[in-house]
């Protein structure tokens, strides 16, 4: 068991929810960071049925303030915080020549503030500390300036990549490490529900592997990163794709 203490962001559902599960799973304390509180709150309590090991925190992921609050609570809670996976993430698909300015700066903000602010207040945090990991997730839209999740969602995740390799940089001599994790289509329930099913067997066809991404296996790649094996890794961009995109 593990008496390491990783924060979460967008954990309520979704990919987020399945990397705090797992994370759960092989022995950290887990907060669940969630603009939805409630859902966040309602998974924290199961995980932590029998023991205190997970907790939620509102987390308002455009703001820094917010982030520095949940730092506070979770020092003052567990004594220390040691990961922190920047996966909160949004979009809605919009042509690229009818985005609006205010859905820009929405995705935007959702998608690439955030990791600028989490990486600003906990990387600020962890340098302190002389150790800490940081995992952002990205995606494969933000490589191949795939489209089908809107061209402003592609421009944060690629952005998200580019503030992976400065901050790695950065925070490296403070025995910091930050990489990113960038899947392709992954089996999710949103990922059914948002695309029809024509166009997502088209998808399907167009990957190599012929099948989606599990989001279990996106998990246990954050959970190698965030380990004090992971040392070497630094700067990383890693891609869970299934040879849809290879560099």
């Amino acid at each position: 068991m593990s008496n390491r203490v990783v924060i979460v962001t967008g954990a309520a559902r979704g990919l987020g929810a399945v990397v705090a599960k797992h994370f759960h799973s092989v022995g950290y304390t887990v907060a669940l960071a969630d603009i939805a509180f409630d859902a966040a709150n309602a998974l924290a309590t199961e995980l932590s049925a029998h023991h205190e090991t997970a907790c939620a925190i509102a987390l308002d992921v455009t703001r820094k303030q917010d982030f520095e609050a949940a730092r506070d609570a979770l020092i003052a809670r567990w004594g220390q915080v040691d990961v922190l996976v920047n996966n909160a993430g949004a979009s809605k698909v919009v042509p690229v020549m009818e985005i609006s300015a205010d859905q820009f700066d929405q995705v935007i903000d959702v998608n690439l503030r955030s990791v600028l602010f989490g990486c600003q207040v906990f990387g600020q945090y962890f340098a302190d500390r002389g150790a800490g990991r940081i995992v952002n997730i990205a995606s494969l839209a933000g490589q191949n300036g795939g489209s089908a999740t809107g061209a402003h969602y592609a421009a944060a995740k690629g952005g998200a990549i580019t503030l992976t390799k400065v901050f790695a940089r950065d925070l490296a001599a403070h025995g910091v490490t930050v990489n990113a994790i960038s899947p392709g289509p992954l089996d999710l329930p949103i990922v059914h529900e948002s695309v029809p099913a024509d166009k997502l067997d088209k998808v399907i066809s167009s990957i190599p592997g012929g099948r989606l991404g599990s989001a279990d296996y996106v998990a246990q790649v954050a959970v190698l990163l965030a380990s004090g094996d992971a040392y070497f890794a630094n700067g990383a961009c890693w891609d869970v794709n299934g040879g849809l995109y290879m560099r």
